[in-house]
């Protein structure tokens, strides 16, 4: 079981004893007093729920995040004169360093119920970054984007519904333009890879989109169209095949490097496990991953015999590095992101470079999901993306973060209205949470949709961390 199951499972286990307590209280409550206030308490706690309390936070705001950065990382002090973040030595920025703010935040009493937030002020630009709710630690902001106005005096940094305290401290992390270079992207599944790095890989001077799956299970949308289980996955998968290989299009990427290997969704940890065995599909009836390789352009390994093997996905994977030949490789990140594919598709990766010829100068790695934190990044649309929450310090940390103008945003969004995964509208029960929360909490749905993936994935950055590899 996977540190994100475990503690779902506590979660439910706690959820499931607290609504038994409360059941308990509020019949006590009837018998003892009026017949029809357990009735309206137990309203108003669901609507108190659901505003304040529905969020999967799995550890203290009150904890603080503890980054190791690599030992080499440069440092300027800094320090905080009013709202002004001033440096107190000079310090040469072009613009496109990744630059990291520590602060120790603590929320007002407004923001154990509002969403607390860091607004960032300089020239013309505008940013805000949030934080959960009754934050009291330390957390990373991040400054990439605003390097001019800061190296010259005039970044302002103000608490909304939070205070900041204590001496900040900055990292300035220099990379080379990965825009300029080879570019491959590892997406589990159809929309992964636009989730995570649309803006790095529609700038990039050559791109490849390598989609292992086909994404083809959880397909109730159109089994309400009267199909089948396996009628409806093997539509779905069929569909989310089909994005993969077109949605890249639309940043310039040729249909010659938009590969889809077609293997099965959440099917890859049992590959791992048994090398050489076929693993089939959980709902498509499906054996071979040929139907899903359809609209590929190139012929890979795996397609002399469709077998869904890890075996195959290695040889396909060596096959499209020696011929992509990337100087940048994007893909999950090993601790951050716990879905198991994911898990699976970086160590194939890395399986697959093992003795390779041809190796990457960089891999960047992504988290398009968080073990503690489903919200993260958190705020709106458009906002800047803080660093996640991390509460252990048992490794070094570089981080890359990529600004994106309101225009590259804006393409991204509609990227991801393309996936057909992201168009379904979602669950009554969470339409109406939100509507909840906008009215309660402050809350703003996305003007691009109404998934929750075009609120966390079209910010003003794009984050990414350098992983080790050789």
């Amino acid at each position: 079981m996977s540190r994100k199951q475990e503690l779902l499972k506590r979660h439910r286990r706690n959820k499931r004893l607290g609504l038994l307590l409360g059941l308990v209280l509020l019949i006590a409550i009837g018998v003892l007093v009026k017949w029809w206030l357990p009735l309206l308490l137990a309203l108003l706690a669901w609507v108190a729920h659901e505003a304040w309390f529905a969020d999967h936070l799995f550890y203290s705001p009150a904890e603080d995040y503890q980054y190791r950065f690599a030992q080499d990382s440069e440092q300027a002090k800094v320090r905080l004169d009013g709202e002004l973040l001033q440096l107190e030595q000079p310090l040469s920025l072009s613009g496109d360093e990744t630059l990291v703010l520590r602060m120790r935040l603590r929320s007002t009493w407004l923001g154990r119920f509002l969403d607390p937030a860091v607004e960032l002020t300089g020239d013309d630009q505008q940013d805000r970054q949030t934080f959960e709710r009754g934050v009291n630690g330390q957390r990373y902001l991040n400054l990439t984007g605003l390097g001019t106005s800061f190296s010259q005096g005039r970044l302002r940094l103000r608490g909304r519904f939070c205070r900041l305290l204590g001496q900040p401290e900055l990292w300035v992390f220099r990379h080379p333009d990965y825009r300029q270079q080879r570019v491959m992207v590892i997406a589990p599944h159809a929309d992964d890879a636009e989730l995570a790095a649309f803006g790095l890989y529609s700038q990039a001077q050559d791109t490849w989109v390598v989609t292992l799956t086909a994404g083809e299970i959880e397909a109730e949308h159109y089994q309400k169209m009267g199909m089948a289980t396996a009628e409806a996955a093997r539509l779905k998968g069929r569909l989310r095949a089909w994005d993969s290989i077109a949605v890249p299009r639309w940043a310039g990427v040729p249909e010659a490097q938009c590969v889809q290997l077609g293997y099965f969704c959440l099917q890859l940890p049992a590959m791992q496990a048994a090398p050489d065995q076929s693993v089939a599909s959980r709902e498509a009836d499906l054996n071979d991953t040929r139907l899903f390789r359809q609209f590929n352009a190139l012929t890979l390994p795996g397609d002399s015999d469709g077998a869904p093997t890890w075996n195959n996905l290695l040889a396909d994977l060596r096959a499209l590095l020696l011929q992509a030949r990337p100087q940048v490789i994007v893909l999950p990140h090993p601790s951050l992101d716990p879905h198991p594919d994911h898990i699976c598709a970086q160590q194939a990766v890395l399986e697959a470079l093992d003795g390779l010829q041809w190796q990457p100068d960089t891999l960047l790695g992504y988290a398009n999901h968080l073990h503690d934190n489903d919200r993260w990044p958190m705020g709106d649309s458009g906002a800047g993306v803080n660093l996640p929450p991390l509460l252990d310090a048992t490794q070094f940390w570089v981080p890359y973060s990529l600004s994106l103008d309101l225009a590259r945003q804006r393409d991204k969004a509609m990227a991801l209205g393309m996936m057909h995964d992201l168009q379904p509208r979602p669950p009554f029960k969470r339409l109406v949470r939100r509507g909840v929360q906008r009215l309660l909490a402050g809350r703003r749905d996305s003007v691009y949709g109404e998934n929750e993936f075009f609120r966390k994935a079209v910010r003003r950055h794009e984050l990414f961390w350098a992983v080790k590899h050789k």
